[in-house]
């Protein structure tokens, strides 16, 4: 089905001239998404499945985002390294942060399938922000060396060592890569003092959250066996010292506290103790899926947690084979109390007899942790949403929880890999906002947009909104 509530208003490619994107006019607001420094955390959106890749970015406002304040960017923008080719996946994962020190945050983008002629596959491209943002150019960074296949398979940008400067983290298929302050160069790549990864691992990506007492962040490592025997998490403690040396396995195998894919982990301070806490899915634990809640606290993050399906009193829908509950994952505090909210995906939930149509469930935070009183539930039939209950469309496929109009309470976007836009389309895409208020999240205000409204064609599959910027 056709959504639309905006005008075709960009133009393909990296369209800043013609778009007039809102530019700062005071100093930098320093918000790790903010890449024009006006005060409001922008939205990026990573399109990996087509010609080479796309990421678009809203930029945020009093009114939430529109298609009228956004750019596409693509390796074919002017002042962008690299050329669009096809099967890169550019944009497959997207996370932001200030790397250059410059007060305005800069667009990271993961391309881990990029050819590189006598290196292994995969780059990262950083897009510089600034007051007239994505017009300054960027960096590319390729495999440090022969064994980082998948360069750029995850990215994460916090402080590792604990001296209050933020660093860029890289890993790729096996390996595990971070850079010093400032402009990442080519030959600044920095491995462990000590290898950590056992053999056999495939990493899918990474989070950082201040999970310990740790000086600095650590980071949870995600992916799975390549023997076959299920999903992986490990954790890496940072700081000051031998990075590498604290490690430890947090979950393996088929296990509920297991990571599910490479959406299915998320962080955020639930419970509001100073700690950042663990979310991770697993759609293959219970009849239609689950997710693991682990508490951070000062000793780290516990190897158990606590595990929901939709069989937990509370908790809306029915545990059915299928569902994939727990297929995607955000973490934000969307009711303004200061204790961060969950989204979870179950992106083949059925509706009004539909199958795969897609459904979200939302989830408050609160003093105890993670609550079922008061969740809500969202898909296309839900009053208020934009859409219509289709079969195939996979709401929920991709999740993000910031507050991108300044109000103090996260807004939910969700995408749906599966929604058919143009006439004869497959697996288009689209995207939506919920916003946030004190009770929850509302549909008043709601808005959706689909790749026909940045302006750039839609050929089958593309999948638009499969991943949204940490």
């Amino acid at each position: 089905m056709r959504i639309r509530t905006f005008a075709v208003v960009v133009a393909a490619g990296l369209a800043v001239a013609g778009l007039t994107a809102p530019v700062a006019t005071a100093a930098p607001s320093r918000l790790w998404d903010d890449f024009n420094g006006d005060g409001y955390r922008d939205l990026a959106i990573g399109t990996p499945k087509e010609s080479g890749g796309t990421v678009t970015v809203l930029f945020g406002s009093s009114s939430g985002v529109s298609p009228a304040r956004s750019v596409n960017i693509t390796q074919n923008s002017p002042g962008v390294p690299g050329t669009s080719e096809s099967g890169d996946q550019f944009g497959e994962n997207v996370t932001s942060g200030d790397v250059n020190g410059d007060g305005y945050a800069d667009l990271i983008v993961g391309a881990p399938y990029e050819q590189i002629t006598g290196k292994p596959n995969g780059s990262v491209t950083v897009v510089w922000g600034g007051a007239r943002p994505f017009t300054s150019g960027g960096t590319v960074l390729t495999a440090p060396n022969a064994e980082a296949d998948g360069f750029g398979t995850g990215t994460a940008f916090a402080d590792l060592d604990g001296d209050g400067a933020g660093n860029l983290v890289v890993v790729g298929a096996d390996t595990f890569w971070w850079y010093a302050e400032g402009k990442p160069t080519q030959d600044g790549a920095l491995a462990p003092e000590v290898s950590f990864l056992p053999e056999g691992v495939h990493l899918d990506g990474v989070v950082a959250g201040h999970f310990s007492g740790t000086d600095g962040s650590d980071y949870v490592l995600y992916g799975r066996r390549t023997d076959g025997t299920g999903n992986y998490l490990g954790v890496l403690r940072g700081g000051p010292g031998d990075i590498g040396y604290s490690y430890s396995v947090l979950a393996e195998g088929t296990a509920p506290s297991g990571a599910a894919w490479d959406r299915a982990v998320a962080a955020g301070d639930i419970n509001h103790d100073g700690y950042d806490d663990l979310v991770t899915g697993n759609t293959d634990v219970a009849e239609g899926g689950s997710f693991t809640v682990r508490y951070g606290r000062a000793a780290g993050l516990p190897a158990t947690g606590r595990t929901y399906t939709q069989a937990t009193t509370g908790v809306p829908g029915t545990d059915e084979a299928g569902d994939e509950f727990g297929a995607a994952l955000a973490v934000g505090d969307a009711t303004g109390d200061g204790y961060a909210d969950l989204a979870v995906g179950a992106t083949y939930e059925s509706v009004d007899g539909h199958r795969s149509v897609g459904n979200v469930v939302f989830l408050k935070g609160g003093s105890a942790g993670l609550t079922t009183k008061g969740a809500q539930s969202f898909h296309q039939a839900t009053p208020g949403v934009p859409g219509k209950a289709e079969a195939g469309d996979h709401f929920g496929s991709s999740l993000r929880l910031r507050d991108i109009n300044g109000n103090g309470r996260a807004d939910l976007a969700i995408g749906a890999f599966g929604e058919d836009v143009v006439p004869g389309g497959y697996d288009d895409g689209s995207a939506w906002v919920l916003r946030g208020v004190t009770s929850g999240l509302t549909t008043s205000y709601a808005t959706a947009f689909n790749p026909t409204d940045f302006g750039y064609p839609v050929p089958k599959g593309r999948k638009f909104a499969d991943v949204f910027g940490r």
